[in-house]
């Protein structure tokens, strides 16, 4: 296949633009820094003096700053020497941010998914992630936080976004300061805190298609000169976006035919049931979500302030479904052939404190603590009515995946000592401990023909009891400010695991002199015949220990100009895994060159990261066929994989009514040595020693990370129009476009790949003083986006992202 001139001229254009993008910054910096070094100690002087909340812009508009924690301190963006992207509350309302799902396109080189069969928010940043892990207990590259509180799983405020004050998006290795799982980057939520002395709040609600109705509202509420309360709450409801088929029917003598050629015997012939197949249940890909969340602000005194607040999460909606990528002739994209009518009830509760201490005017300590408690149950049609079955033993495989039971609980506690004021050295240090306790059973039934079709292919039950997480850990991180420009970090954490799994077992189909019936809930495999536990058993302990640590330069070309270069340090446990076994830690060490420019008295800010990234011992995790025939999970650790690219922010102010954005990411993730295999493809036989003619991998040295589009950017752009009595109308729109990106490691063609593609969210908003009214129109031209691929069943199928949605929303603050 050869590639004309033109057609690599279109291809090498978003590169080229983005390269001169980054030189022209760094040309602009070298002049500003040339305009500056005559003023010299002038120069220096202007930089001691503290950030201004406001500065002025060309237009003569006030430019609010940006604060954010990245380095657990309140800083300004410009003055953080960080790859950061802050999502201010009101960024995140204009964009109809629910889930951390709809965040992706605000961030360069970000990239989410939603798992089906767990509804698993697997994360990515910088192509690289844990998109592999089909388990609710899946440790992730990108970690969760919640108000500094780290959240193993993405429920509560991470999974439906409410009352938020905005989003930090740290992208590179943040081992240092917020440890482990945070190998490329870490998100924390800010939830709006109480306010003393305030009575005040706000109250939404709208509507749109596939019958979706929301509601949202918060309210504080003085106790006292020293003491506030705050209630959030929210729900959020639509219809699915799945229809379901009806069965297509067989004739009876073919199913006869095909019966007896399967070596059914005649008398044990039994028609296909037209009712194994849902019609009219609940859809797939419906949202039903609720959460509340009770915070209290007591100023213990006026040097010490306690936050602590209590959330619940309910869902009970549907998982995403697998969907036929070329449908069959006459159905809709949007539809499935089911045989399994889905699920979800999940409950989570989450306690999250925070007693801060300004001990003098040079110290101040922070104990940051949280304790959550998670139950879950969720069914879900794996098979996704990929073939129809032409008897209910052929034709067609019936497979199933349950969660019967899952419960989690996890705690956290951290206590950080830090410097305050202006210093030579700003230093902190500081001691965490991270404990989980978790169970879950796990089913997967998987039927020849249909599932009351009366012939196995192989069905287990994966009962682990009881999995513990302990994670310890000490760090310490501080900034020499050499000069008024010049500033040096170096930080370094230790991080001590420990993993265990205890009665774990895989409980999987013997046969015998006994009816196949499909596993469900109310079988107990432990004690219903047919069934027997693999051996060995699950049972495994793992602990490790590790130092990660950060190096940085930064200096300051004058007050709105700033470079840096760091070399950081993440990493992400090991641990164990099914039948007993081990794997390793993987490491990243992340080179990163940055630029934060601000023009035109604030007007204009352009950030830019170069990075390179050494990737070591990527745990790659897949569900395999183990020699003695039983079934599990099985993670391996891949050499590593290289990853390389270019991020940039451009937030301009064009007028006093314009306002732009724009950023975009160059990215090259390519893997290290492995050899990879997984039940959810139809891979080659293996080759490698040691496997058998039943094994099924393939080698993907080499191949392009999944979710890593070469390029992709994000353009937001809105104007205000002033209209009568103080009213104004805002019209918008955030366009996205990225490259071609690879859906797994096997890069199995274009099936495996979400091809290159451009879609647009538009939005009009009418506010007159405390009133407004927002109308939207997301996914403007309707395109399907993949998110997840695979052809385990023959037809390839797909999870997706929403089709097109309209709403409106309507709401006053108070």
């Amino acid at each position: 296949m050869t590639t004309s001139a033109s057609q690599r001229r279109r291809a090498l254009a978003p590169i080229q633009l983005a390269v001169l993008s980054f030189v022209a910054s760094l040309a602009s910096l070298d002049a500003a820094h040339a305009q500056t070094g005559a003023a010299g100690a002038a120069a220096d002087a202007a930089t001691t003096q503290a950030p201004s909340s406001v500065s002025t812009s060309a237009d003569g508009q006030p430019v609010a700053e940006v604060l954010v924690t990245a380095t657990k301190r309140s800083t300004s963006l410009q003055k953080t020497p960080i790859a950061v992207t802050a999502l201010s509350a009101a960024t995140l309302a204009n964009n109809h941010v629910q889930t951390m799902l709809d965040v992706v396109a605000l961030v360069p080189g970000f990239q989410a998914t939603a798992q089906g069969d767990h509804g698993v928010t697997t994360m990515t940043l910088r192509g690289i992630g844990n998109d592999s892990a089909k388990t609710q207990y899946a440790d992730p590259e990108v970690a969760s936080f919640v108000d500094n509180v780290y959240s193993p799983r993405a429920e509560g405020a991470t999974a439906l976004l409410f009352d938020v004050d905005g989003i930090e998006v740290l992208r590179g290795p943040q081992g240092t300061l917020w440890g482990r799982n945070s190998t490329v980057g870490a998100v924390n939520i800010q939830t709006t805190k109480p306010t003393l002395n305030s009575r005040a709040g706000y109250v939404e609600g709208g509507i749109g298609d596939y019958n979706r109705y929301g509601m949202r509202g918060a309210f504080n509420v003085p106790l006292s000169n020293t003491a506030a309360l705050r209630v959030a709450v929210v729900h959020e409801q639509h219809d699915g976006y799945v229809d379901y088929q009806k069965f297509p029917g067989v004739p009876l003598e073919q199913q006869r035919a095909a019966f007896a050629a399967a070596g059914g015997a005649d008398a044990a012939f039994r028609p296909i049931n037209a009712n194994d197949f849902a019609v009219g249940d609940r859809k797939y890909n419906a949202q039903d979500q609720s959460a509340a969340r009770i915070s209290l602000l007591w100023q213990l005194a006026p040097n010490l302030r306690w936050d602590v607040a209590y959330e619940k999460f309910v869902d009970r909606g549907t998982p995403n479904a697998n969907l036929m990528q070329t449908p069959r002739p006459g159905q809709d994209h949007w539809s499935m052939l089911s045989d399994s009518a889905p699920w979800i009830e999940r409950d989570s509760h989450n306690v999250r404190s925070r007693l801060s201490w300004d001990i003098n005017a040079d110290m101040a300590l922070h104990y940051i603590a949280g304790f959550s408690k998670y139950k879950g149950t969720m069914r879900f049609d794996q098979d996704g009515g990929a073939t129809v079955p032409t008897s209910i033993i052929s034709g067609a495989k019936w497979q199933e995946h349950t969660t019967t039971d899952s419960n989690f609980r996890s705690q956290s506690h951290e206590i950080e000592l830090q410097s305050t004021g202006t210093r030579t050295v700003d230093w902190q240090v500081g001691l965490y401990y991270g404990g989980e306790k978790n169970s879950i059973r796990f089913d997967i039934p998987i039927m020849n023909g249909t599932q009351d079709g009366g012939s196995v292919a192989w069905q287990g039950s994966f009962i682990q009891p009881k999995e513990t997480v302990d994670s310890t850990a000490a760090f310490g991180q501080a900034t020499w400010n050499v000069t008024n420009r010049l500033h040096l970090t170096g930080g370094l954490r230790y991080t001590h695991d420990k993993r265990e799994n205890v009665g774990g077992r895989a409980y999987t189909w013997r046969g015998g002199a006994v009816p196949q019936v499909p596993l469900n809930p109310s079988i107990d495999p432990r004690v219903q015949p047919g069934f027997a536990a693999d051996v060995p058993g699950n049972d495994g302990k793992f602990t490790g220990s590790k130092v990660t640590g950060l190096a940085r330069v930064n200096y300051d070309l004058n007050r709105d100009h700033m470079v840096y270069a760091s070399v950081s340090t993440g990493y992400k446990s090991g641990g164990t895994q099914d039948r007993g076994l081990t794997y390793e830690p993987e490491t990243l060490t992340n080179y990163e060159l940055g630029s934060k420019s601000s023009f035109m008295g604030g007007a204009l800010r352009v950030n830019n990261a170069l990075f390179h990234m050494n990737f070591k011992d990527f745990q790659f995790s897949s569900p395999v066929n183990f020699t003695d025939s039983s079934r599990g999970l099985s993670i391996s650790n891949a050499e590593g994989a290289k990853v390389y690219g270019l991020e940039s922010e451009i937030a301009a102010r064009l007028s006093a009514k314009d306002r732009l954005s724009v950023s975009f990411a160059l990215l090259r993730a390519e893997l290290g040595y492995l050899i990879a295999g997984s039940n959810d493809y139809t891979l080659p036989t293996c080759t490698t020693p040691n496997s058998s003619a039943s094994d099924t991998c393939l080698d993907v040295t080499g191949n392009k990370m999944p979710h890593a589009p070469r390029f992709s950017t994000t353009v937001m752009y809105q104007h205000t129009f002033d209209l009568a009595n103080g009213a104004t109308l805002v019209p918008r729109i955030t366009a996205h476009y990225e490259t071609d990106a690879e859906l797994s490691v096997f890069n199995l063609g274009p099936e495996d790949r979400q091809e290159a593609y451009a879609t647009a969210d538009l939005g009009l908003r009418y506010q007159n003083k405390g009133w407004w009214v927002d109308a939207f129109v997301r996914n403007v031209n309707d395109k399907k986006i993949k998110t997840s691929a695979f052809n385990g069943f023959g037809p390839w199928l797909a999870q997706y992202k929403p089709p097109r949605t309209i709403g409106i929303n309507t709401g006053f603050d108070f």
